[in-house]
């Protein structure tokens, strides 16, 4: 009988309106596996003051060998499902590049789609970094691409190898952590080295990573603690999502 005054959360907002990181586009990889599903996720990703999502896909050998024809054409689709919604929400179509023997394959050919202003969010194995991450990184900027690292504290090997970081940083490379490593989701160690680069002034941006509502979940919760609040203060100054444009 007391329903009616129950109130729904507030959930705080971020204080950037950009989210560069997600996986929200339906059935290309392992995110959004429908419409609607895709739909709920950009309803918490406005909920938390976003209103311009990049829909970074998966592109990996064997797994999501995507292309930009399949990434825009499931954009395309989520994207006349936002108009019909009418929800207040722009999305780019873009890509997560694993760097491997795919990503060399359709590099060479052209075949990339960036964030808009050429950026270009790169994810390193999980198991060991690129033996020619250095020349990498050079050969990008010198055709044109802003480099971005996908949420650099989760590469184990660099935990051990802090120096990897300020020597990849310095060299022009953008890194981008994870609301979800902040939060803990994927560990204390991802968690550690996430406030270790805030205190040594090595991050440039920040991404949901979002796969789904769980996901979305945890963010939220996050964003209502004492602890977001005060990382949002060291962040806010220095964090450039909304210069991806």
């Amino acid at each position: 009988m007391f329903n009616f005054f129950h109130k729904k959360k507030v959930v705080p907002k971020l204080f950037y309106t950009t989210d560069v990181h997600s996986h929200i586009l339906p059935g290309i990889d392992h995110g959004s596996q429908s419409v609607e599903q895709s739909l709920e996720m950009l309803q918490a990703e406005m909920d938390m003051g976003i209103s311009r999502v990049m829909c970074t896909s998966h592109v990996t050998a064997e797994t999501f060998e995507n292309t930009p024809a399949t990434i825009k054409a499931s954009h395309a689709i989520l994207k006349e499902a936002v108009e019909e919604a009418g929800m207040n929400v722009t999305i780019e179509p873009s890509a997560e590049y694993r760097i491997d023997e795919y990503w060399n394959k359709e590099y060479a050919a052209g075949h990339v789609l960036p964030l808009p202003g050429s950026w270009l969010l790169l994810e390193n194995s999980f198991q060991q970094e690129l033996m020619e991450m250095d020349q990498l990184m050079f050969d990008v900027q010198c055709k044109g691409y802003r480099p971005i690292l996908a949420h650099p504290e989760r590469y184990g090997y660099y935990h051990v190898r802090r120096n990897r970081y300020e020597a990849l940083h310095n060299a022009g490379v953008k890194f981008q952590i994870n609301l979800l490593s902040l939060a803990g989701y994927f560990g204390h160690h991802a968690r550690d080295i996430a406030l270790w680069l805030i205190d040594n002034q090595n991050v440039d941006m920040l991404g949901s990573d979002m796969h789904n509502m769980d996901h979305a979940e945890v963010i939220i919760d996050y964003l209502r603690s004492r602890d977001w609040a005060k990382q949002a203060k060291r962040l806010e100054p220095v964090i450039i999502n909304d210069q991806v444009k």
